[in-house]
């Protein structure tokens, strides 16, 4: 039985609290992710603390895209593209670590959310679907 790509691909949006990085993710977010590994040089940490607004406006995003950077709404730079290892750039040049960034996108504090990680992760109980939710 052959399934359709799109049926497929729609599938992977209905997992609830999960934003799962496709092929078109990984587009609409490629100049996003550019921009997260300049951080990796000290010089462009320096440039991007002294005025985050200017050095962000050299890359071709969207304004969505610019805003939930600069906003630190790392869920929002999940949907709109941004791949959460290149985006710890971001939150390692602002002193968080993955811990405390991964915390702020749960809601949980992060000594919560790393002791359910060290319990084994969310249960897979419970809500499956975003569809069956509603």
């Amino acid at each position: 039985m052959s399934t359709d790509i799109h049926e497929y691909l729609a599938e992977l949006d209905d997992i609830p609290g999960t934003r799962v990085y496709t092929a078109k993710r990984a587009r609409q977010g490629y100049w996003m992710n550019q921009f997260a590994m300049t951080l990796m040089k000290a010089e462009n940490r320096e440039r991007w603390k002294a005025n985050e607004r200017a050095y962000i406006d050299e890359w071709p995003m969207s304004e969505n895209q610019k805003q939930a950077i600069l906003d630190r709404d790392y869920n929002r730079c999940l949907d709109l593209g941004g791949n959460i290892y290149f985006l710890a750039k971001v939150f390692s040049t602002d002193g968080l670590s993955f811990l405390q960034a991964v915390g702020t996108m749960t809601g949980m504090a992060p000594e919560d959310y790393q002791a359910m990680m060290v319990a084994g992760g969310r249960s897979p109980e419970g809500v499956r679907s975003i569809k069956e939710k509603r």
